[in-house]
């Protein structure tokens, strides 16, 4: 397992709790079109001599879009369907959860992807707004999982809630979604027992704080990988965001600088404020 972080000066290894730089002809573009990264990134890091901790971080990504699964958990097959109830679209999720297809959907491109430590937004034409902590994959040009990060996946409840063709614009706008701290790099996801938590604070005070275990996923992290790459190509490889396990009450919305904090072992904590 290695620990990849994108610095503004270029990419950084953790590996036994020292770092590395890697070499600037190994971009992420390359990493995520090579058959198998792991092996590229180890080789690369031969003759690599320590370096100093990074101490600050750019969004894991280059080129590679970010989409999502939903529905992918018993807590947001709920929260969806309570949102939806008015507009006669809740029983679609219901559906969805227990189809052999899942629910995925276009999420960001890079440039509306927020870095650790800098601000995610909130719709000014929404009222009711989440943020939704998610284990994020990392999938080559081939299809093959390789690693995984941290995704928050800004939702704007009331937009979807009103009809569900407002999916996108819920969903999908400038600083929308975060990645990070750091791209895990390794064979192995995350077991079942992998605690995912979410704190929100509020002027210094936690708002709201929740977990939940990635053995709470539904479905096959690998078939949710296939599906996206179904009738689809990606050249630079993506990411894929893997649904939500935690849900704040219907009660609760985001605020202007309320600062969001997801947790993942061992990718570490993804911070971010709310603009």
């Amino acid at each position: 397992m290695l620990r990849l972080f994108t610095t503004p000066t270029g990419l950084v290894v953790e590996r036994d709790g020292a770092h590395f730089p890697v070499p600037h002809a190994l971009t992420l573009d390359a990493l995520f079109a090579s058959a198998d990264p792991l092996s590229v990134l180890q080789v690369a890091l031969a003759e690599a001599r320590p370096c100093d901790t990074p101490d600050a971080l750019l969004a894991p990504l280059q080129s590679q879009e970010v989409w999502a699964a939903g529905v992918t958990y018993y807590r947001s097959r709920t929260a969806r369907m309570a949102e939806s109830k008015d507009s006669g679209g809740g029983t679609f999720y219901d559906k969805v959860y227990e189809a052999d297809r899942p629910e995925i959907f276009f999420k960001a491109t890079p440039h509306r992807v927020a870095a650790p430590g800098t601000g995610v937004r909130i719709r000014g034409d929404s009222k009711w707004n989440v943020p939704e902590p998610e284990l994020t994959l990392a999938i080559n040009a081939a299809g093959k999982i390789f690693g995984y990060t941290l995704g928050n996946d800004m939702s704007s409840r009331d937009i979807e809630g009103e009809n569900p063709l407002y999916l996108p614009q819920a969903k999908v706008y400038d600083r929308s979604a975060a990645l990070g701290p750091c791209l895990v790099v390794t064979e192995n996801l995350p077991g079942p027992d992998a605690v995912i938590a979410i704190e929100i604070r509020r002027a210094g005070a936690t708002v709201f704080s929740g977990e939940t275990t990635v053995g709470q996923i539904k479905r096959p992290l690998p078939s949710l990988a296939a599906w996206l790459y179904r009738e689809n190509s990606f050249p630079h490889g993506a990411y894929l965001m893997t649904g939500t396990g935690v849900v704040p009450p219907d009660a609760f919305t985001l605020q202007r600088d309320d600062e969001i904090r997801i947790t993942l072992a061992p990718v570490g904590t993804l911070v971010n404020s709310v603009l």
